[in-house]
């Protein structure tokens, strides 16, 4: 019995398995001029040509910052990108981690501490869970919705919320575009 609960309880296999996600970067498809109604009616080869104008269809990096270790070796980038269309996410880039129970993305106030001192100081301060991490390596996607003031948090963490641990953070440093 006392074997049962310790297996539920740290699930250990957890371990060994990996899961790879590729979330693509968002964009927003250019936007077309229509042609105006006024124009009067003309044959295919006459008619006047439109051309498409493009919206600002770049993603833009507000802040970013590079994993360090906590619990587990953890590596990629952390990054805030504001999309055309106003929205913000977390991107998680090129992310490895060890896999676990109840590990979520944490936005949070708290400094990155290199080594064991930097595993739980995440627990302190005003965090925001963007929820469970989707995979344990890859590229992920996080939607950050529109009422969190980003001037309120200096750092990414993977947070387990079984263990009460970091597996790892980033410091973001807000980019000067």
């Amino acid at each position: 019995m006392l074997l049962v609960v310790a297996l539920a309880m740290f699930q250990p296999w957890l371990l060994f398995v990996s899961t790879t996600v590729d979330d693509a970067l968002p964009t927003v498809a250019p936007q077309t001029t229509a042609a105006s109604s006024a124009t009067p009616t003309a044959s295919a080869s006459t008619a006047p040509t439109v051309k498409p104008t493009p919206s600002s269809t770049a993603p833009i990096v507000l802040a970013q910052g590079t994993f360090i270790s906590h619990e587990h070796q953890t590596t990629g980038t952390a990054k805030i990108i504001k999309l055309a269309d106003g929205s913000r996410i977390l991107r998680l880039e090129n992310l490895s981690t060890s896999n676990g129970p109840q590990v979520e993305g944490w936005l949070s106030d708290q400094p990155v501490i290199e080594g064991r001192d930097g595993w739980f100081v995440f627990k302190d301060g005003n965090h925001l869970s963007l929820g469970a991490i989707k995979g344990n390596r890859g590229n992920q996607n996080y939607p950050i919705p529109d009422s969190v003031n980003l001037a309120d948090y200096s750092a990414v963490t993977l947070w387990c919320a079984h263990f009460y641990v970091s597996f790892g953070a980033a410091e973001l440093t807000p980019s000067t575009q």
